[in-house]
C-alpha cells in the first residue's frame, strides 16, 4: 500500500505547477474578474419599454374575427390579369365575393344593431377616462380647422421647419391594436394629442398621448366591426362622434355622449373607403362594391345619391379644402380622378381630371392648400398633380411593393404643400419634395422595429407625424 501511494516525479511536478498557477491567478484576481465578465455577458440587453394594449381577461376570446384564408387567383375564379389591379395587401376576406358572402350569411344581432361601448370594449379596466377625455376636448374652443385659417402661424412654422429635427422617442411608441393597421387618424383638435386607428380584425384603438396617469397608458381597444376597418372619419366641429366603416359592409357611429357604437348603414357589398366634406357633419361619402360611390344623408336616413364612378373598387376619397365641392378618388382600376360634385352626370360620370397609372392606385390626397394632389400607385410611382386646373402631372419613382403582409403605402402631405411623406421598405419614412422632384430626406430611428405604412399629420401641431405599422404599432415623430 505504501508503494502505491508514492507519487512519481511527473505527478509531483504537475501538482507543483498547479499550486504555482493558483497563487499567480489569486494575486492577479483573475477568478473574480472572470466571474464578473460572465455575469455581464449573460445579462439580457435592456429593451425599450413601450405602451401596449392589454386585453381584458374577463372577455371571452374573440371568435368572430375574420380568419384570413389565402387562396390562389384560380381558386377564387379570377383571371391572372386581375392581380395587376388589386391591392396586394387585400386578403380573401376583403374581396368583393367573400365579403358579400359573409355579410349575407345571417349577420348576428350584434352586427345589425347598436353596440354599447361596454360590450365593444376589449381592454382592461374601464374606458370611462377615454369617454370623459373625448367629451372634454370636444367642449373646449379650438382653432378653425383648415390650411387658410391660421395659415400664417402654420406657414411660419413650416418655413422654419428642419426635416432633420423630426425625432422619434421611445415614449412616443405604442402598440395600440393587434395586427395590421389599415387607418390612422389624429383627433383634429388643437388642444389634444389623441390617435385613432383601425386594424384588419375590426378593432378600433385609441391612444391618448397626453395621458399621464401612473396606472394608465392611455390605450383603449374596441371591437365594433366584424371585418377590416376601411375608413375613419372625424369632424372638428363634432369630435365626440367618430364614424368607422369596414370591408364587411357596415358603417358605425361612435357617440361618446351616449357611449354607443350605433349602426348607421349596412350593405351586402364591401365598403372600401369613407370620408366627409369639411364642415358637413350630416353626410357621409363612401365607396361600395366595385366602383360604386354613395352619399348617405343623416337628415333622410338613407343614401340620397348613388353613382358608379370607377370600374373597380375606390380605395380613397378626399375633399379639397379650398372648395369642398371638389373631390378626389383613387381606384384599383389604375386611375385617380378629380370630380366636381355639382356637375356629375348620373348616367355617364365624367371627371374634371383623370390621372392614369399602370397599376392600382391606393390613394389620392389633396395638399393642405388644395392646389395639388398626391397619388400613390402599385406601379412604383408617386404622382404629383398641380396647376390651376390640375393640368400638370409629375411621376416620381418610389418602391411601393409592400407585398401581402404589409399595408400598402399611401403618400400624405405634411403641414403645407412643400413635402409628401411615405414609408419605405427599409423601416424609414421618405420625404418627397414636389419642387425638387425627388426624395430629399429619410426619417430613420433605432427605435423603429417595423415598417410604417399609413400616416397622418397633426392638423395643428406642425412637426407631429403619426406612422402606423402592420404589427399594430404607432410611431409619433415630434420636433426635437
Amino acid at each position: 500500500m505504501a508503494s502505491s501511494q508514492k507519487l512519481t516525479e511527473y505527478e509531483r511536478k504537475r501538482l507543483e505547477n498547479i499550486r504555482r498557477n493558483d497563487e499567480m491567478m489569486a494575486a492577479l484576481k483573475i477568478h473574480s474578474k472572470a466571474t464578473e465578465l460572465s455575469a455581464s455577458s449573460s445579462a439580457k440587453r435592456q429593451r425599450v419599454v413601450t405602451k401596449s394594449y392589454k386585453l381584458s381577461p374577463e372577455k371571452k376570446p374573440r371568435t368572430q374575427s375574420p380568419i384570413v384564408i389565402r387562396r390562389s387567383l384560380r381558386t377564387r375564379g379570377m383571371p391572372p390579369a386581375y392581380s395587376d389591379f388589386k391591392a396586394l395587401d387585400d386578403t380573401v376576406e376583403a374581396t368583393p365575393m367573400a365579403a358579400k358572402t359573409l355579410t349575407q350569411s345571417n349577420p348576428s344581432a350584434r352586427d345589425l344593431g347598436p353596440l354599447s361601448s361596454r360590450d365593444a370594449y376589449r381592454g382592461t379596466g374601464s374606458d370611462k377616462l377615454l369617454m370623459e377625455r373625448i367629451l372634454s376636448v370636444s367642449k373646449k374652443p379650438s382653432e378653425d380647422f383648415g390650411y387658410e385659417n391660421g395659415g400664417d402661424s402654420i406657414k411660419g412654422v413650416c418655413d422654419r421647419l428642419e426635416l432633420g429635427s423630426l425625432s422619434l422617442n421611445p415614449e412616443n411608441i405604442a402598440r395600440v391594436v393587434p395586427g395590421k393597421i389599415m387607418n390612422v387618424r389624429f383627433l383634429p383638435c388643437s388642444n389634444s394629442k389623441m390617435i385613432v386607428v383601425g386594424n384588419k380584425f375590426g378593432d378600433v384603438g385609441f391612444w391618448d398621448v397626453d395621458s399621464s396617469m401612473d396606472k394608465e397608458d392611455g390605450i383603449y381597444l374596441y371591437h365594433p366591426h366584424p371585418g377590416p376597418i376601411s375608413g375613419i372619419s372625424i369632424q372638428q366641429q363634432c369630435l365626440s362622434k367618430i364614424f368607422t366603416s369596414c370591408y364587411f359592409g357596415f358603417i358605425r357611429l361612435m357617440d361618446a355622449e351616449k357611449e354607443v357604437f350605433d349602426l348607421v348603414y349596412s350593405s351586402n357589398d364591401p365598403i372600401y373607403s369613407l370620408s366627409q366634406r369639411p364642415y358637413d357633419i350630416k353626410c357621409l361619402y363612401f365607396s361600395e362594391g366595385r366602383g360604386g360611390f354613395n352619399i348617405w344623408d343623416e337628415r333622410v336616413g338613407k343614401c340620397s345619391t348613388q353613382w358608379n364612378l370607377h370600374e373597380d373598387r375606390i380605395n380613397s376619397i378626399d375633399f379639397n379644402s379650398e372648395n369642398s365641392n371638389i373631390m378626389a378618388t383613387s381606384s384599383s382600376d389604375g386611375t385617380a380622378c378629380i370630380w366636381d360634385l355639382r356637375s356629375v352626370n348620373v348616367d355617364q360620370p365624367k371627371p374634371l381630371k383623370e390621372v392614369r397609372h399602370n397599376r392600382a392606385v391606393q390613394s389620392a390626397y389633396f395638399s393642405p392648400s388644395g392646389s395639388s394632389l398626391a397619388t400613390t400607385s402599385m406601379d412604383d410611382t408617386v404622382g404629383i398633380v398641380t396647376g390651376v386646373n390640375f393640368d400638370n402631372t409629375l411621376m416620381i419613382k418610389h418602391n411601393n411593393q409592400t407585398g401581402r403582409w404589409i399595408s400598402s403605402f399611401r403618400a400624405i402631405w405634411g403641414w403645407d404643400d412643400s413635402h409628401v411623406f411615405i414609408g419605405n421598405m427599409k423601416r424609414g419614412v421618405d420625404i418627397i419634395s414636389p419642387a425638387q422632384k425627388r426624395t430629399i430626406f429619410t426619417l430613420e430611428s433605432p427605435h423603429m422595429s417595423a415598417i410604417p405604412c399609413r400616416f397622418d399629420a397633426h392638423p395643428y401641431n406642425v412637426g407631429m407625424l403619426a406612422g402606423a405599422t402592420s404589427g399594430g404599432q404607432v410611431y409619433i415623430w415630434t420636433l426635437g
